[in-house]
């Protein structure tokens, strides 16, 4: 994979020219700044920023004021290659709390080990209205141990809105969900994303989360999806090299409530 060539069109597509992640949002683009802005339920940040060391500051401030006067918490995410190189400490003198970071990784869809499937007893079913929608949050709050309403809210928004951007799944063991996952599928590009994946406790280290990639995998395949992106934590990240993903930079969360 041409790493250089791959990141220059991510950045080109899926941030600089992004679009809205689900019907109640909307993309702004000001100035050298691109941002979504949604309800509260909704993702609302900053996903791609051209600046220098003379503009930064002045972004941020910009950034800050808005959200603010909408009320709303939002994200700047940052990539490891983002310029000025300090842009992370001038978010942090500004007042963001910084998450864990996360590996950017692309694999080619077609050349990724898709054989996977999941272990005996459990088998993966697509999810296609809110009562499968509420398995995924139930999952995503027992293997996070987050409040799942705004992941219910956002995936039921958009396959009742527009079912053909996102394909979502979980995995049962009998009646019980015990992992689930998502791809958001981006019209006009080459590229489709892996969001979500988790599994319960009691349930990891099996081949389920494996086998959810790989199910995602042959869905971007068949739809005609070159590149799977995914941001992924460390305890994923061996598993997706393992089917063939590549790391291509890092990005970091940065958090601002008002």
């Amino acid at each position: 994979m041409d790493h250089a060539g791959v990141l220059a069109l991510f950045d080109r597509d899926l941030r600089e020219g992004a679009r809205p992640d689900g019907p109640d949002t909307r993309v702004e683009r000001v100035g050298r700044v691109v941002r979504q802005v949604s309800s509260a339920h909704g993702w609302n940040g900053v996903v791609w920023s051209g600046l220098d060391e003379a503009s930064a500051d002045a972004a941020i401030t910009e950034q800050i004021a808005h959200f603010s006067g909408l009320g709303l918490t939002f994200e700047w995410k940052l990539y490891g290659h983002d310029l000025p190189v300090d842009l992370g400490r001038r978010l942090r003198d500004a007042g963001f709390a910084p998450e864990p970071e996360e590996t950017l990784m692309i694999g080619e869809a077609a050349d990724l080990n898709l054989d996977a499937e999941p272990p005996d007893g459990v088998r993966v079913v697509p999810v296609t209205d809110r009562a499968g929608v509420d398995l995924v949050a139930e999952v995503h709050e027992r293997a996070f141990g987050a409040d799942g309403s705004r992941l219910r809210h956002h995936l039921l928004a958009q396959l009742t809105a527009d079912a053909d951007t996102v394909v979502a799944v979980v995995a049962l063991a009998g009646d019980t969900p015990v992992s689930a996952a998502r791809m958001e599928l981006v019209p006009g590009t080459r590229f489709a994303g892996l969001w979500g994946g988790g599994t319960v406790e009691g349930w990891r280290g099996r081949g389920i989360y494996r086998a959810l990639v790989a199910h995602r995998a042959r869905a971007a395949v068949a739809r005609g999806y070159r590149y799977l992106q995914v941001d992924a934590m460390s305890t994923s990240r061996p598993i997706l090299e393992r089917l063939g993903f590549e790391p291509l930079t890092t990005t970091t969360p940065y958090v601002y409530t008002p």
